[in-house]
């Protein structure tokens, strides 16, 4: 028989490409994965990898078995999901989340999911979306909170849900006491935003393009509460969602943009696990938290873990 755990780390090969990523991701040494690897080969009874210069990849053999893999992560875990009606046989509720959902959301998803499950363990780790989508699909989150913003659709994976909790609007900032009143008055300003190769830094620039200028990108930051911090001591001009401003308003005026734009945010759930209770009770506290964003109420809460503090 095929070991489910030596599968997953052909699976996780498949998804990150080499051997030293593997172990990184699962806590393993690098020598443990390739062990495991050269039994499951033997188990298999094919070649699975194949010399690659000083790494491996796969063979047609081992990306097949690969395929079969995650079917079989996936009964696993919808196996477990279906045990898990059980409160008592409840696993933790493992969740990536950007820094903006960190910070306005998930104190109030906890509050509410104290009030509904109050034995419920949530762990939790900050990260960008793109990251979290990704260690989504290789099982080591069960939720991610994402964003899209308008016209930049996110890349689909198998095997992934998707459910919208609400917009999150847009807006142009300025300092208090700048008489701008739209973006075209902004063409000769600093501006500070997100690194090249973001979709919202590909999104902010066509804003200001579509108005008739290139922006003077003077400041690049991942967090968005730098940008504020920019803003509301006078040195630049920027474009941020609402959910920013959640917990800490900032000295600052807020402009609408054209066209009143929103991004989406959504959470991301495997269908292997949409069976379980949960998961969903984690991403309807999220809903919940989003409709009323202000509400936070930090001082109840399910117990939760920090794993990362790093971030979008």
């Amino acid at each position: 028989m095929l070991e489910l755990r030596r599968l997953r780390l052909l699976h996780e090969l498949a998804l990150r490409g080499t051997i030293a990523e593997v172990a990184t991701a699962l806590a393993y040494s690098p020598s443990t994965v390739s062990q495991q690897l050269a039994i499951l080969e033997r188990e298999a009874g094919v070649a699975l990898l194949e010399p690659d210069g000083r790494r491996v990849r796969l063979t047609a053999q081992g990306r097949l078995l690969a395929r079969h893999a995650a079917r079989a992560l996936e009964l696993d875990e919808a196996a477990r999901a279906e045990l898990s009606q059980s409160q008592a046989a409840a696993m933790p509720v493992r969740m990536a989340v950007m820094a903006t959902a960190a910070q306005a959301l998930v104190p109030k998803a906890l509050s509410w999911l104290s009030r509904r499950l109050p034995t419920l363990r949530v762990e939790m780790a900050e990260m960008p979306p793109e990251e979290g989508l990704f260690e989504l699909q290789a099982r080591a989150f069960d939720v991610v909170v994402a964003e899209q913003y308008p016209g930049q659709t996110r890349q689909l994976q198998d095997g992934i849900d998707r459910v919208v909790l609400g917009t999150d609007p847009i807006r142009l900032v300025v300092p208090l006491g700048d008489r701008s009143t739209a973006l075209t008055d902004l063409r000769d300003r600093a501006w500070v935003l997100e690194p090249k190769g973001a979709a919202v830094r590909h999104w902010a620039v066509q804003q200001c393009r579509a108005a008739g200028f290139e922006p003077d990108v003077q400041f690049e930051a991942t967090d968005l509460t730098a940008h504020a911090r920019l803003v509301s001591a006078g040195h630049a001009v920027a474009m941020l969602p609402d959910l920013v401003w959640a917990d800490n308003p900032s000295p600052v005026r807020l402009l609408d943009l054209p066209g009143f734009p929103v991004r989406e945010i959504f959470a991301a759930t495997r269908f292997a696990s949409r069976d379980s209770s949960p998961v969903a009770a984690v991403v309807a506290a999220l809903a919940a938290a989003l409709e009323d964003p202000l509400a936070l109420d930090a001082d109840r809460g399910a117990t939760t873990t920090i794993r990362s503090s790093k971030m979008k």
